[in-house]
């Protein structure tokens, strides 16, 4: 039987999502930072995975991102969105965090976000 090969790139991300996941868990201590790219967007969430809460949220959807910005999907954007997430960390003094860039490669967008909140304090 012959599989679509966009069934194939879907089952493969699934499995490649699941054993990330095992290996990450955000703690009071150093919640899980994730990053979600979407067509148009970039979001962002901190998650504390013992109590199951989400701490802090930014994308480039919010209106005060979205006026400093020509895209909301380039690397401006997450050069942005890094040092907002970074800020907002930083008011709640939360200053370690652990790292899930979900099934994105380490490239592109990815890194401009990880460096700008490395640049504002942030470890990783």
């Amino acid at each position: 039987m012959i599989t679509a090969k966009y069934v194939i790139k879907k089952v493969k991300r699934l499995r490649l999502r699941r054993a990330m996941k095992a290996n990450l868990r955000g703690t009071p201590e150093r919640p899980r930072l994730i990053m979600v790219r979407s067509n148009k967007y970039l979001y962002t969430q901190v998650i504390d995975d013992a109590s199951h809460q989400v701490l802090l949220s930014a994308s480039t959807l919010e209106k005060e991102l979205k006026a400093k910005l020509k895209s909301a999907k380039d690397k401006a954007a997450a050069k942005l969105l890094g040092e907002t997430i970074a800020e907002r960390l930083k008011e709640k003094k939360i200053d370690a965090v652990v790292f899930d860039r979900n099934v994105y490669a380490y490239a592109g967008r990815v890194k401009v976000f990880s460096d700008a909140a490395r640049e504002k304090g942030i470890r990783f």
